[in-house]
């Protein structure tokens, strides 16, 4: 009986040097990453589901070139240091160039966030064809960009229960398609896509108010006219 132990023992570790070998063997046999990703990965996968498409439309594109992973935890970092300083602004970063497979372009669809002054929201006056929404505490959005202001209130950012943190999430250098209202929506829907994913990684109370989806319904609101002139 010892020895027939000994014999099941020994196989055993047969079994498991074999394992051993193989697995790095056929590690080295995977084929190498590839340079381009999709949609749904692109930005670090905040678009995967239901925005591909959109996010297609908006960048002009269906392949996008890789970027290194890590971007989200950077830019969270940059928020919890800029609410720390306890300015009324901070710089945030980019969350991701969505730069199109191929393209040579230096002004790739892109996405940043930084901290904003309470009187960036309803500044008055706006660019030319931008438009308004009723979305956090502003969205603004226009044919080639489209911007969300939100507050939010977290744990890892201590005292945002009195004062939250005020952020915005802007798109730049879309694709341009047109000023219709839809083609703004859309340009409205991936940020406010990424700035949900932004909320969620920061633990934003309530989604910082942000809703789960944008539908056709959401309401415009009326352009901010500027003060007028008293003349001296």
């Amino acid at each position: 009986m010892e020895g027939k132990g000994v014999i099941r023992n020994g196989k055993s570790l047969v079994a498991g040097l074999l394992a051993a070998v193989c697995a790095t063997a056929c590690s080295s046999d995977q084929e190498p990453q590839s340079p381009y990703v999709n949609a749904a990965e692109v930005c670090e996968g905040v678009f995967a589901g239901d925005l591909e498409r959109t996010v297609e439309t908006v960048t002009g594109a269906t392949s996008f070139e890789r970027r290194p992973s890590g971007r989200m935890d950077r830019l969270i970092e940059a928020i919890e240091k800029g609410y720390s300083s306890g300015r009324s602004w901070a710089p945030g970063g980019e969350l991701c160039e969505m730069a199109a497979k191929g393209s040579r372009s230096k002004n790739e669809p892109v996405l940043r966030f930084h901290m904003y002054a309470p009187y960036d929201v309803n500044y008055p006056g706006s660019a030319v064809g931008e438009r308004r929404f009723s979305l956090g505490e502003e969205a603004v959005a226009n044919i080639r960009s489209a911007g969300i202001y939100f507050e939010c209130v977290s744990p890892r950012l201590d005292g945002s229960k009195s004062r939250p943190a005020r952020i915005y999430g802007g798109l730049g250098n879309a694709h341009y398609r047109g000023d219709a209202r839809e083609d703004l929506m859309d340009n409205l829907r991936v940020v406010h896509a990424a700035s949900l994913a932004l909320a969620e990684k920061l633990e934003c109370k309530g989604s910082a108010g942000l809703p789960e989806e944008l539908g056709p319904g959401l309401r415009e609101l009326p352009p901010v006219g500027r003060p007028a002139e008293i003349d001296s």
